[in-house]
């Protein structure tokens, strides 16, 4: 044999299947373990195979030596690798790729389609189409949506503290026992001690029941007590998972109106076997049910024998004004079941619900629970359970009620200013979200498409009636994912297009005639007068213009809201600037008048906001 073809070939380096990302988060030792781990599992290193040493494989990928020696050594602890002495390392013999089936063919993979298994499927259609968030929303500049999670409020430090000592010896020896489907007693402890006596509820350990999120619960209790024929009241507009849930239970669902003090409340409701309602921040409006609403709805559901869902998803997030009472605190007969979230303020992502109600409700609802997914994550709860008890849930509560009082104001005041066509929002006690009803002839469907385009993200209403058709000239605004910098200018864009998508023009209505003012006639129509109207979010404002050009500002129903400003005319418009309202800032526009109103128009001739004129005492119009 020559020497030629004795000389043994080079071995081909690795390097490209082991490629390490230098940008990544995890570290290099991390990174080389799975890629590794992956290889030996797909079949690419197969077992009895030797691997470099370490030093040269750290030489070909470019990183230190004991990078490469750490990752070998984990892999070896965990039976992957074996060393051999004086030889090296290599794939182990019992690796998990040799204990697969030799049968394995590894290949790409073809989906297959069976009409026999989708025939047999027996879960009926569910509603019309929803509303689905682009999956790259935070490229968008103008996010207003509502439960979309702004990643820089969550707690990272604190979480991690927590997580550690849920982690301790003691600890993973407590909650990694299998027993049975028990929820951490710490965390229910938590909850009985800490999160249900701000709502007024007292509750033992057998009454709570941690869930896989809030939509868990509701779906255990739909489970319990809806089965065909069953009567469900439920809230118009409502939440589309609770009309679908009921859907599928076959139950006779009915839906009742809402108003600005939340579920009406009459007979209506009576013959129902389940009424859900969400009284601390109604789904989708925002608006409170009224505590008098909540004592009549008690009333007739004892009258009329049936339970009360309370679905109290966002409890937390009163900061405008006190929180009433939850309906479960003034149950007296154990009709009221009790459905909330920790995943609202710590984060979606976490899943982590409970559900109060009587014991022999929480028991049967375990066994329910067992049957599907057990208990919520042990490791969860106890981490959930040391966040509670360390203080940095409140601490988190009350960082994030400061965030989103200071963003719903800047959104309420934005859509005040701005006032896109004829809008309304109704008066809210917090929350992170806007019910925004706009005139009937608003398409909401061509806005969110337009709107989209030009980089804001609204959520369209019809999801949230029972109807495919719904209520198109309304949408919903939330601020969980917009900074409140970009809160101003984004409604700033919205009104702009909502304006370029209506007439330019809109007809006035009775018999008067409208007139564009000229500068000596602005001047003599509102010199000494009241200006009388309401604020987008309801409110009454009056605006006093005296003679000399000032201005003297009330709002609110006992005027608690006052500014001062001064108006002037220049040409053929008509200016003012506040000292605080309307940001400050000098604003002019032209005026129409027709009959006692004034429409004040920007320069392309768009009716842009309106009020009375009350002169000699006559305060009797309304805007």
């Amino acid at each position: 044999m020559s020497e030629k073809a004795a000389r043994p070939r080079k071995a081909k380096s690795i390097a490209p299947l082991l490629r390490l990302d230098n940008t990544s988060s995890r570290s290099l030792q991390a990174q080389l373990r799975s890629r590794i781990f992956e290889a030996i599992s797909n079949g690419i290193f197969p077992p009895g195979q030797k691997l470099p040493s370490s030093r040269k494989l750290a030489d070909e990928l470019g990183v230190a030596r004991n990078t490469v020696s750490l990752a070998y050594q984990q892999l070896i602890s965990e039976g992957h690798l074996e060393s051999r002495e004086r030889s090296g390392v290599f794939v182990a013999k019992r690796s998990i790729r040799a204990l697969a089936s030799s049968d394995l063919v590894v290949g790409k993979h073809t989906a297959i389609q069976s009409s026999i298994a989708r025939d047999k499927i027996v879960l009926p259609a569910l509603g019309h189409s929803r509303f689905q968030c682009p999956p790259d929303w935070q490229q968008y500049k103008y996010p207003f949506l509502e439960g979309r999670y702004d990643r820089s409020l969550f707690p990272v430090a604190e979480w991690r503290e927590a997580s550690r000592l849920a982690l301790g010896v003691n600890e993973v020896a407590d909650w990694s026992t299998d027993i049975g489907d028990v929820d951490d007693e710490m965390l229910i402890d938590e909850i009985r001690t800490k999160l249900l006596p701000r709502r007024g509820i007292a509750a033992g350990r057998d009454e709570i029941l941690i869930t896989v999120g809030e939509q868990q619960a509701l779906s255990l209790v739909a489970e319990l007590f809806v089965k065909p024929g069953v009567r469900v009241g439920v809230e118009e507009p409502g939440l589309p998972e609770m009309r679908e849930l009921l859907s599928l239970r076959g139950a006779q669902t009915s839906f009742h109106p809402i108003d600005d003090e939340g579920l009406i409340v009459d007979d209506q409701l009576g013959g129902r076997d389940l009424v859900h309602v969400t009284p601390s921040r109604q789904r989708p409006t925002g608006v409170t049910l009224s505590i008098e609403r909540r004592k009549k709805l008690l009333q007739i559901a004892k009258a009329d024998n049936f339970l009360i869902i309370e679905d109290d998803f966002e409890c937390e997030m009163n900061y405008l004004q006190d929180a009433l009472p939850a309906i479960r605190s003034l149950d007296q007969d154990g009709r009221v079941l009790y459905v909330a979230s920790l995943s609202k303020v710590l984060a979606p992502g976490l899943r982590l619900g409970f559900l109060v109600a009587p014991p022999d409700v929480i028991a049967a609802a375990r066994k329910l629970r067992n049957l599907t997914t057990r208990r919520p994550s042990p490791n969860n709860q106890r981490t959930a359970a040391f966040f509670l008890s360390l203080g940095h849930y409140d601490t988190m509560l009350t960082r994030h009620a400061k965030i989103y009082e200071e963003r719903l104001i800047a959104l309420r005041d934005a859509l005040n200013h701005y006032r896109p066509l004829s809008i309304a929002i109704p008066a809210v006690a917090g929350g992170t979200s806007y019910w925004v009803r706009g005139p009937g002839s608003l398409d909401g469907d061509n806005l969110l498409k337009e709107a989209e385009a030009h980089g804001i993200l609204i959520e369209p209403a019809r999801d949230y009636f029972s109807t495919v058709h719904g209520r198109s000239n309304m949408f919903r605004m939330g601020v969980t994912s917009i900074p409140a910098e970009n809160i101003r200018s984004g409604v700033q864009q919205l009104s702009a297009l909502m304006r370029n998508l209506e007439e330019k023009k809109l007809s006035p209505s009775g018999q008067a005639i409208e007139k564009r003012l000229t500068g000596k006639e602005i001047k003599r129509c509102l010199s000494d007068v009241t200006l009388r109207y309401k604020t987008v979010y309801g409110e009454p404002c009056n605006i006093i213009l005296s003679n000399d050009g000032k201005m003297d500002g009330r709002a609110g129903y006992a005027n608690e809201d006052r500014d001062a400003g001064e108006w002037w005319v220049e040409g053929e418009r008509w200016y003012r600037q506040w000292a605080r309202w309307a940001y400050g800032e000098v604003a002019g526009f032209y005026v129409e008048l027709v009959g006692d109103r004034i429409f004040w128009l920007d320069d392309g001739g768009n009716r842009v906001d309106h009020a009375v004129i009350v002169r000699d005492g006559n305060d009797t119009a309304e805007r």
